[in-house]
């Protein structure tokens, strides 16, 4: 009779809740939905929460329990990058339940997110979902994935805290919720450096999610429309037309000249009334595609000016919501402004007591273990060496976040196999070989047909550069064969032959 009893709780709660909060049908139906997942869920744990607060987050706590010694341990993964993704795809799934916290149920391949900003590619094809990744998460009793975010992590009961992403005021509360953890990888990414200068987050549009891409891509098309309409004058016009990008690395590079390619092909051809206004100013403080060697710098340079991108060295002071300021006083109107200056760490791993490397990392062994607490790993971009190993921290780039996640697979699958998967049983275990990272060169794709492929080791190293349309046949190629799965492989390739025999698709959806 538990199932009556249940039935009565529910019931109950419903009809107390009622009288004492006014809360929308929707909000009702959901909690009471909640309640029915946990009482059909023996792993899952829901008590009422003493706080007299009306929000429904803190009247409900529930959690994942720790895994039980007859039950298969728990793999919790904070993160659905690169790292994160490629780490869930290799474990062993007849060992471990995987379970994934993120604010997206998606990987975004993001070599190509530029591309979608202009139509050269769909949003689809550069998003994976979590499920195809990892099919456990859909389909095996014990692994999860929960839209949240992570919000403290307690080393000591091996558990983190978590609330629910939600769409805002008009949805539902979030809900607060624990789960307990046997390994836990802190895979969570990093944020867009903004330097702490003012008006960039207010103003400026970051290209690091395919959401970023589509407000891109509303803007530009919304801009193009505007400049358009009777009466604006030829300075407006100018200034809804100015595509800003700041900083000069890969992203930015690429981004310039995918733009410029969207401006040459189908800007002229579709919006001849403002085509001589429309224009692109690339701004880097130092020398774009630093990491690139001088050769292809210099080539890269060439091609975007022969595409009409203006390059500027300056360095931003302040951000307006119609002008950029720079350190020498000069103002730069701009209708669209897209900052790519690198990454740096995030709040949540600020806020972490856990050790940091050097720039404000989590700090990390050669084994990528966290060493100061108990089965505790970070990789990708959240992540770098102590300054006690003698490494140096790696650039936050997508091949070794890719790396590392492979890496760290194969030994939770070696500890496993030998009985160290459950919660402080692995002391003692062998974990193999140390992480190293061998870097397999760099490419950049710079517009009208033209790359650049940099296949030398390092910085300083000697190896094999190209540049022009093999490079862009090279860097195409690579990149479709990195696509996540045959789908959205089948998807970039479609989208390429549909770009270039019917032009770019300018809808504003």
């Amino acid at each position: 009779m538990t199932w009556f009893r249940n039935i009565l709780q529910i019931t109950s709660f419903k009809s107390s809740f009622n009288q004492k909060h006014t809360y929308p049908s929707s909000q009702i139906i959901y909690t009471t939905r909640f309640f029915i997942r946990n009482f059909t869920s023996e792993s899952f744990q829901t008590t009422p929460s003493p706080s007299s607060s009306p929000s429904v987050s803190n009247t409900i706590t529930s959690g994942l329990e720790p895994t039980k010694p007859n039950e298969k341990p728990r793999v919790v993964v904070l993160g659905s990058g690169w790292a994160g993704c490629r780490l869930m795809k290799g474990l062993d799934t007849n060992i471990y339940d995987v379970v994934c916290v993120s604010p997206r149920n998606h990987m975004v391949f993001t070599p190509l997110l530029a591309s979608t900003c202009v139509g050269t590619l769909e949003f689809r094809s550069v998003a994976e979902p979590i499920g195809r990744i990892q099919p456990a998460i859909s389909t095996a009793p014990g692994s999860y994935f929960f839209l949240a975010n992570c919000k403290g992590i307690d080393t000591d009961k091996h558990e983190i805290k978590c609330e629910t992403v939600t769409d805002g005021a008009d949805s539902v509360p979030p809900w607060n919720f624990k789960i307990a953890y046997d390994k836990l990888v802190i895979a969570s990414g990093a944020e867009a450096s903004t330097f702490g200068i003012k008006g960039v987050k207010e103003h400026a549009i970051f290209l690091r999610e395919v959401s970023h891409a589509q407000e891109i891509r509303r803007k530009l098309l919304l801009n193009l429309m505007l400049s358009d309409v009777p009466g604006i004058s030829k300075e407006e016009k100018s200034r809804l037309l100015h595509c800003v990008v700041i900083g000069g690395g890969p992203t930015g590079v690429e981004f310039s000249g995918e733009l410029s390619d969207f401006i040459k092909k189908d800007v002229h051809e579709r919006y001849a009334h403002v085509k001589d206004y429309i224009h692109v100013t690339l701004i880097e403080a130092n020398e774009i595609l630093s990491s690139f060697d001088v050769r292809l710098r210099e080539y890269a340079t060439k091609q975007l000016t022969k595409s009409g991108v203006r390059l500027v060295h300056g360095v931003v002071k302040e951000v307006q919501p119609q002008k950029i300021i720079l350190n020498d006083g000069t103002e730069v109107p701009y209708g669209l402004l897209v900052w790519s200056t690198g990454v740096g760490p995030s709040n949540f791993i600020k806020a972490t007591e856990l050790p940091k490397s050097p720039g404000g990392r989590i700090g990390v062994d050669e084994w990528l273990r966290v060493p100061s607490v108990q089965d505790v790993f970070s990789i990708g971009d959240c992540a770098g060496f102590l300054e006690t190993t003698g490494r140096p921290v790696l650039p936050a780039l997508a091949q070794v976040a890719e790396r590392q996640g492979r890496y760290l697979a194969v030994l939770l699958n070696r500890v496993g196999k030998v009985g160290g998967g459950h919660a402080n049983c692995a002391n003692d275990t062998e974990l193999g070989g140390q992480f190293v990272y061998r870097h397999l060169g760099s490419m950049a794709t710079v517009g009208r047909y033209k790359a650049l492929v940099d296949l030398r080791k390092n910085k300083e190293g000697k190896g094999i550069s190209l540049t022009g349309f093999v490079s862009w046949f090279i860097w195409r190629s690579a990149y479709l064969t990195r696509v996540v799965s045959w789908r959205n492989r089948f998807y970039v390739a479609v989208n390429w032959a549909t770009t270039f025999v019917f032009g770019r698709d300018i809808s504003r959806i």
